[in-house]
């Protein structure tokens, strides 16, 4: 089956265009903010000169589903994603918008990331190998690459528009957003993850460690914004494969990583294209992800 071509880029004439990020396209709506979620894709701080089809539909169907599951834990940002239901300037764009892009509320986005881990890998795994901490968090001596960790950690990150998150301790975080504030965003973070979790454990997945985005409206109401707990912001991998003692296989863009390894590319301009066979290994393992966790069939507009 040949697939439908990525969505790399939208087209949106009338509307104002607010932010373009790695991934997602921000556009003002009147009151609200339009989400819309491309096929583009990034690794090692690049957008890649191919897109993955179906992948801002996976993201952005996988956030709404674990926006219903978790509203109780915390308000969102999310109004509606039912292009049927979009205001009336949108109706032009409704076959594009389908499946992939949210109404939200406005917020000021908080400049911390708040980032959740059951699991030591990936840049918490390296800070342990140099330090023996995660953001200041001493952990036990002789952990292995993907151990369970005794607890939950909740370690924060700075945002980078550009390049990569650094993670910080809870005191600098405290720094940038007040000992209140964090205090409850920690508080919020680990109740998101155990609720991720132990919904993914059900689904035959560890979730290994995730991040999550807050924002304050104009009312001083704290929300959860962007998108949670997809393949992008999260690391998922197959339970039956656990084998702690290094990496793992999972869920996201490991085949686009292990891609661009082999071919030894600079991590500097020019970006690879992708092989067609990576593309589609790719795009299988987001559906795959997508398809265990809600136990649902992805929405597309020829669904």
């Amino acid at each position: 089956m040949s697939l439908a071509p990525p969505l790399l880029s939208t087209s949106l004439p009338g509307l104002s265009l607010v932010r373009q990020g790695k991934v997602r396209d921000l556009y003002e709506i009147g009151d609200r903010l339009l989400m819309v979620a491309t096929d583009r894709i990034s690794a090692f701080d690049y957008v890649l000169g191919s897109g993955i089809p179906d992948k801002g539909r996976v993201l952005t169907q996988l956030s709404n589903f674990w926006f219903g599951r978790t509203s109780t834990i915390v308000p969102n940002h999310l109004v509606s994603a039912d292009v049927d239901a979009f205001p009336a300037e949108l109706a032009p764009h409704r076959e594009q918008l389908r499946g992939r892009s949210m109404l939200v509320r406005k917020t000021t986005p908080l400049p911390v990331e708040c980032v959740a881990r059951g699991y030591i890998s990936g840049s918490g795994w390296k800070d342990y190998v140099a330090t023996g901490e995660v953001c200041g968090v001493r952990l036990p001596a002789g952990l292995r690459e993907s151990d369970r960790l005794p607890a939950p950690l909740f370690t924060p990150a700075t945002k980078a528009d550009t390049g990569h998150d650094e993670n910080i301790s809870e005191a600098a975080a405290a720094a940038v957003v007040g000992e209140a504030l964090l205090a409850r965003l920690k508080t919020l973070t680990l109740a998101l993850y155990a609720a991720g979790v132990a919904h993914a454990e059900s689904c035959g997945i560890i979730l290994a460690d995730t991040k999550f985005e807050f924002g304050l409206t104009d009312a001083g109401d704290l929300l959860l914004i962007d998108e949670v707990m997809t393949p992008d912001s999260s690391r998922y991998w197959p339970k039956d494969q656990y084998a702690p003692g290094g990496a793992q296989p999972s869920f996201d863009k490991q085949f686009v990583r292990d891609y661009l390894e082999s071919i030894k590319w600079n991590k500097q301009p020019p970006v690879p294209t992708l092989p067609d066979d990576v593309v589609r290994r790719t795009r299988e393992k987001y559906l795959d992800a997508f398809t265990r966790l809600t136990g649902r069939a992805l929405e597309t507009p020829n669904a």
